[in-house]
């Protein structure tokens, strides 16, 4: 006998979230289906935090900086580590963010590298975010994806070091020590 995945909706998700079942499970919706989170380590939590910090002052008056909040895609309601969107945040009194919304996603990986890298980017590049980065603590660099072609990033850069700009904000430099810290 074949085993058969109940794929969720958005709807039905923002139901089940609604209805308190899911209350302090880390679970978020992907690819239709509940996915449990991994637990945040020392190094990712601080990681997080202090980039968070960092992009909310280079970013004041630009830019939202959300730090582990849902953002609301097609068939996932997935948690990215930060999300970057536009302003105002009154925007989101009602809804979390969608695509259209989502200047660039950044994920702290550590023990997620593999469903970050192999996961959580055909889910992204699907849905059209514009840029991807992932900072990859193991190996101490930043993996920036970016160049949406059917729905693939078809630009991989990975740096260790100097100054990075995203392209919502070219403008803006941002220092790698301050989202690497080593």
């Amino acid at each position: 006998m074949a085993s058969i995945i109940y794929k969720w909706s958005i709807d039905e998700w923002h139901k089940l979230v609604d209805s308190g079942v899911l209350e302090g499970k880390p679970v978020e919706l992907l690819e239709g289906d509940i996915i449990e989170m991994s637990p945040e380590g020392i190094d990712h939590s601080y990681t997080n935090q202090s980039v968070s910090d960092y992009l909310r002052d280079l970013l004041k008056g630009q830019a939202q900086v959300r730090d582990a909040h849902p953002i609301t895609l097609d068939n996932s309601e997935p948690e990215p580590d930060i999300a970057i969107v536009r302003l105002p945040e009154t925007i989101y009194r009602h809804h979390h963010p969608y695509p259209q919304d989502i200047y660039w996603l950044i994920e702290v990986s550590n023990k997620t590298l593999k469903k970050d890298l192999e996961q959580k980017i055909i889910t992204y590049a699907r849905n059209g975010i514009p840029e991807y980065w992932v900072i990859d603590l193991k190996n101490k660099k930043l993996i920036v994806h970016t160049e949406l072609q059917n729905s693939r990033y078809s630009q991989i850069t990975e740096s260790k070091s100097g100054t990075i700009t995203s392209q919502a904000f070219p403008h803006i430099e941002i220092d790698l020590e301050q989202l690497l810290l080593y």
